[in-house]
């Protein structure tokens, strides 16, 4: 009897450990938060309403039920950008087959990236607008959406080499418009941790 009270005490322990191992891998939930009659309130992205390369209408509703990693970029950037799409090309790549998780990609230089011109650049990275979307739209809605929402910077600036102040973030949004991520899209481990976050917010899901 003894030994099957030890037993069944080492199991108990096994699953105490587990679950407390599970509640440990959720996800932050990033942003700013307030409490009303004792709910959390979270921060989450505004409603916005972008084109994309496909000459499509991408809104909030296009995420619904959604994972998805957003960027902030442009075409003619001779800096980060050229590092950080082929870095997202990675969670492009390894997210193939996750029907929920899609990629937004906006450009803050919507003067120059017409609609034409993002779906030539989708092409040459030979991705598919079903899963990863370039948009552009209203350049100050833009830069609202980057502030605001995502918490980037995104502006003009004359003194810089390209003419803009971006930042090199991805951010991973769950199905609720929440930010749980925020990683440096030039760093290549950084990148990894978010794809591995990606399967972690997944089974948040199951």
């Amino acid at each position: 009897m003894k030994r099957i009270a030890e037993v069944v005490t080492y199991v108990l322990l096994i699953l105490i450990i587990t679950s407390c191992s599970f509640q440990q891998k959720k996800l932050p939930v990033l942003g700013e938060r307030e409490v009303i009659d004792g709910d959390t309130i979270y921060h989450t992205i505004a409603d916005f309403s972008f084109v994309n390369q496909d000459s499509s209408i991408v809104t909030e509703k296009t995420f619904e039920n959604k994972i998805y990693v957003s960027d902030f970029f442009f075409t003619s950037c001779r800096s980060i950008c050229p590092i950080m799409k082929t870095q997202m090309l990675r969670v492009y790549e390894a997210t193939d087959g996750m029907n929920d998780v899609l990629i937004l990609s906006h450009t803050i230089d919507p003067d120059y990236d017409t609609v034409n011109l993002l779906r030539n650049f989708a092409s040459k990275l030979g991705v598919s607008s079903d899963r990863w979307h370039f948009v552009t739209g209203v350049k100050d809605s833009i830069y609202s959406m980057a502030q605001a929402s995502y918490y980037v910077p995104a502006l003009e600036d004359e003194n810089e080499p390209d003419g803009f102040i971006h930042s090199g973030a991805f951010l991973l949004v769950d199905k609720e418009r929440r930010i749980r991520g925020k990683y440096d899209g030039t760093v290549a481990e950084d990148v990894d941790r978010l794809i591995a976050d990606i399967r972690r917010l997944r089974k948040e899901y199951e």
